[in-house]
């Protein structure tokens, strides 16, 4: 029973982890193909257009975490706070992975908006950073800190946010 019980929790703890993974990843995803985007639109820089799409990774990371809060009846000091909280580790290390997997493929950040080493390569350095980061998100849930801080606010598994409006 004990096992059972252990394996129950353990397979919970993976859903939320994979959960709130993708939840970071896609708002990681928004901001990095976008600043990506831009970057290579407008000739800048590797570093430049880097910086640009790390920026805007957090700030639609934070954001995708926000919403639903807000949405709840959380005031924006409180809920920026609890996104700060749940996403700032797993965005750090998904935009790390990312830019290094970009950085590491030969042409990436030099290939063109119509280029599928430019596609190719993106997609890639997100999923790989996507499972870099899930052992780390879950460790942070299992300790209640990470996305557990604001798992309450909106369980994507329950539909529970409905009932906050």
């Amino acid at each position: 029973m004990d096992h059972a019980q252990h394996s129950s929790t353990h397979g919970s703890l993976n859903r939320v982890a994979l959960s709130a993974t993708i939840h970071c990843l896609t708002g990681c995803s928004i901001g990095e193909v976008l600043g990506m985007v831009i970057g290579t639109a407008l000739g800048m820089g590797t570093g430049s257009t880097i910086a640009l799409a790390v920026v805007l990774a957090f700030i639609f990371g934070y954001l995708l975490t926000m919403m639903p809060l807000l949405r709840a009846g959380i005031g924006y000091r409180s809920a920026l706070g609890l996104a700060f909280a749940a996403d700032t580790a797993s965005i750090t290390i998904m935009e790390i992975v990312d830019n290094t997997v970009m950085l590491a493929i030969p042409g990436a950040m030099d290939a063109g908006l119509t280029d599928f080493r430019f596609w190719g390569s993106l997609a890639l350095s997100l999923v790989i950073a996507g499972v870099a980061a899930f052992p780390v998100v879950r460790w942070l849930i299992a300790r209640g800190r990470g996305h557990a801080v604001v798992h309450k606010y909106h369980d994507h598994d329950s539909g529970s946010h409905s009932a906050h409006h």
